[in-house]
């Protein structure tokens, strides 16, 4: 599928998804959950969507952390009492170690589909059933966002999110945005490097925002949290530069700030008194009430905004250049 097209039908991935996975929650003993600390890990986009899993998890009061799986390589590493392994595929190497290395904690896996190497390692699997995907990831990256959503649900006590509306919301918000975030996509044309900027579920977002301008635009960017970014990272901005922000609190001002200093800014808000001028492009995004929706709504901009540069840089829908050979089970032909 190409990553337009994955883009259109995420509305359908959701609710394909949202049935599959509240069916496997149901036949899941899901005890080691609602009790001690959850390590949440995955490695790239799976990584971002695990940034935003935990702070889900942590704002309905469990105690959750995201862990690169590199860092769970030693198994004397007590990351949690039990693990939330993220891989789309089911076959990103360093996640699967991860798991494999810790056969006494109970573990929880994430996938498309219930065949694979990170399924066979955990405990249990929650098969997503998200379908097809483009590259970068987008359906199999917000279906895991709902996925974390609904499992938090069932993890701990609280309101529940309407996610039958969610894929409704989604395809609004997509014909929304489009004209909006073709400005922002003209304002970042021609930047040198972009910073991606989000707190809480949106520091995944952010990102994930990073890595879709680094896969499918080829330009150098980063992700940072909204309060560390003001102690230095910020010294580098310039008109040369761009910054991508998503918030409502101090992420606002920062965007002002930015943009009057002269750097491109682009700005994702669920604030209505927040107008573009100069170098400040504003996409308005509506809140869902749920950290992890929320973050679903927040990166259909980002995945627009970046098929716009794309194709403005000629490369709609090209391949990876630098593919590993080691990285996935079982491993590639070079």
């Amino acid at each position: 599928m190409d990553y337009r097209a994955s883009i259109a039908w995420q509305p359908a991935s959701l609710e394909a998804s949202r049935r599959a996975v509240a069916a496997a929650l149901d036949g899941l003993d899901l005890a080691p959950l609602r009790a001690g600390s959850l390590a949440v890990t995955g490695i790239g986009a799976s990584y971002q969507a695990a940034l935003a899993g935990a702070a889900g998890l942590r704002a309905r009061g469990r105690r959750a952390t995201a862990v690169h799986p590199s860092d769970l390589y030693d198994p004397a590493v007590d990351a949690g009492d039990a693990i939330l392994a993220l891989s789309a595929s089911g076959r990103s190497r360093e996640t699967v170690e991860a798991v494999r290395l810790r056969p006494g904690v109970p573990s929880y896996a994430l996938c498309r589909e219930a065949g694979n190497a990170l399924a066979e390692a955990a405990g249990a699997v929650i098969a997503m059933a998200s379908g097809a995907d483009g590259g970068p990831n987008t359906t199999s990256y917000t279906a895991s966002l709902q996925a974390f959503g609904l499992l938090a649900e069932r993890a701990a006590p609280g309101p529940a999110a309407d996610w039958a509306a969610l894929p409704e919301a989604v395809e609004r918000t997509i014909a929304a945005v489009r004209e909006p975030a073709a400005a922002a996509a003209a304002l970042l044309a021609g930047r040198t490097a972009i910073d991606c900027v989000g707190a809480g579920a949106a520091l995944g977002t952010a990102g994930e925002a990073s890595l879709l301008l680094r896969e499918a635009v080829r330009v150098p960017a980063a992700p940072h949290d909204t309060l560390y970014m003001l102690h230095g990272p910020m010294e580098s901005l310039d008109a040369r530069t761009g910054l991508i922000v998503f918030g409502n609190g101090r992420e606002v001002k920062l965007a002002e700030d930015m943009a009057a200093l002269g750097c491109p800014t682009v700005l994702v808000t669920g604030r209505g008194d927040v107008a573009p001028a100069g170098t400040l492009a504003v996409i308005p995004v509506p809140a869902f009430g749920s950290p992890l929706a929320d973050a679903v709504l927040q990166i259909l901009p980002a995945q627009i905004l970046v098929a716009d540069m794309a194709d403005a840089a000629g490369l709609t829908d090209v391949a990876f250049r630098y593919r590993q050979t080691d990285t996935k089970f079982p491993p590639k032909a070079g």
